[in-house]
């Protein structure tokens, strides 16, 4: 579960489109009840959402699409494994050669 992952002190933003399945009361409810911020893209606006359709291209191409997955398990144990890796150790040249990890502990210092 989620809420029981969040870590303490934090504020995490769940961004979305405006597709009616974030709207719904009760997909709020939850949202807010586990302290999260929704950020939805403007309508019309597809440019709002680029950098999370940039990573799920980038997650299709280098992972998901590279091999065959049996079931919803081994596809959370696939996209848990990739989104560590793309974190703590895939560069990125448009990051000057850092991992995300590195690039943003680079930005706030």
């Amino acid at each position: 579960d989620l809420a029981k992952k969040l870590p303490a002190n934090v504020t995490p933003i769940m961004h979305s489109d405006q597709g009616w399945q974030y709207q719904t009361r009760e997909y709020q409810s939850r949202v807010h009840a586990m302290g999260i911020v929704p950020s939805m893209s403007r309508k019309g606006n597809c440019h709002d959402n680029a950098p999370m359709e940039s990573f799920f291209n980038l997650l299709k191409r280098e992972r998901i699409n590279r091999q065959p997955i049996k079931d919803l398990s081994e596809l959370k144990q696939v996209v848990t494994h990739y989104v560590t890796w793309f974190n703590h150790d895939r560069i990125s040249l448009n990051k000057n050669g850092l991992t995300p990890i590195e690039y943003r502990t680079h930005a706030v210092a």
